[in-house]
């Protein structure tokens, strides 16, 4: 299991695809807590990586990434994607995040513009404490986290009884042994003005039964070169709709 020092920590990530392909290579970040890089790995990005290399990776804390006693706001995020891009000898890339990974991408590419050939946002949340998918994390209920997932997560969330063990005991911990949920109440939102500058063609993939569908519309707004495909389904898109997703993915990275 591929494992390197990143900002360090301790950072879990796995490569698909040709390494030695001309084709930008394309990072997918997910989401928090009951998220890992499976949900990347096993949808979306094998079908990207027909084309190019794909990295998915833990976030700290996450999967089989190291634990983190805090840094889990989205600047430390973007710290750590930057640290493992570095790592990898990776100058510039695309990069694809669910949810909060949405937002630690659009972190990178505000501030490290020169590295993000082009963007994909999957459900990214603004501002996000406002909106009803985050505030199960901020009630630290897991059992309501698990219920808000669809069906197909919380399937491969509790398959296997030490798996599912160990899940839960790793869900508690981000819940109680971090600063998880205090970085997430404490995360504002983006001013329009600096959203603007987000000078990369941007793919903005949302669902439209997702309460962060209007965020959508802000981003369309404001992005210069922005455009939107709305898919069935809630918040957790990357892993409900993983074919369409990689699908228009990889359409606009090789177009």
């Amino acid at each position: 299991m591929p494992h390197l020092i990143a900002n360090d920590q301790e950072l879990h990530h796995q490569l698909l695809g040709d390494a030695t392909s001309d084709a930008t290579p394309c990072v997918f970040a997910h989401g928090l807590l009951v998220d890992n890089l499976s949900s990347w790995y096993f949808g979306a990005a094998p079908i990207v990586a027909s084309s190019r290399l794909a990295v998915c990776y833990d976030l700290r804390g996450h999967g089989l990434s190291s634990h983190a006693a805090e840094g889990y706001d989205v600047g430390t995020g973007a710290r750590d994607l930057i640290a493992l891009l570095d790592s990898l000898g990776l100058q510039q890339v695309d990069l694809a995040g669910q949810s909060w990974g949405a937002l630690i991408c659009l972190r990178v590419a505000l501030e490290h513009p020169e590295r993000v050939r082009r963007l994909v946002l999957c459900e990214a949340p603004l501002p996000p404490s406002s909106l009803s998918e985050m505030a199960s994390v901020i009630s630290s209920d897991p059992q309501e986290l698990l219920d808000m997932l669809p069906e197909s997560l919380r399937e491969a969330f509790s398959g296997g009884k030490r798996r599912a063990i160990k899940a839960a005991r790793r869900l508690q911990r981000l819940l109680t042994e971090s600063t998880l949920v205090a970085d997430l109440k404490a995360e504002g939102d983006i001013e329009d003005e600096r959203l603007a500058e987000i000078s990369q063609e941007t793919l903005l993939l949302y669902g439209d039964e997702s309460s962060c569908r209007p965020v959508a519309d802000r981003l369309l707004a404001l992005l210069p070169k922005a455009s939107l495909k709305t898919l069935p389904g809630g918040h957790y898109l990357a892993a409900e709709r993983a074919s369409d997703v990689g699908a228009l993915i990889k359409e606009f990275l090789d177009g």
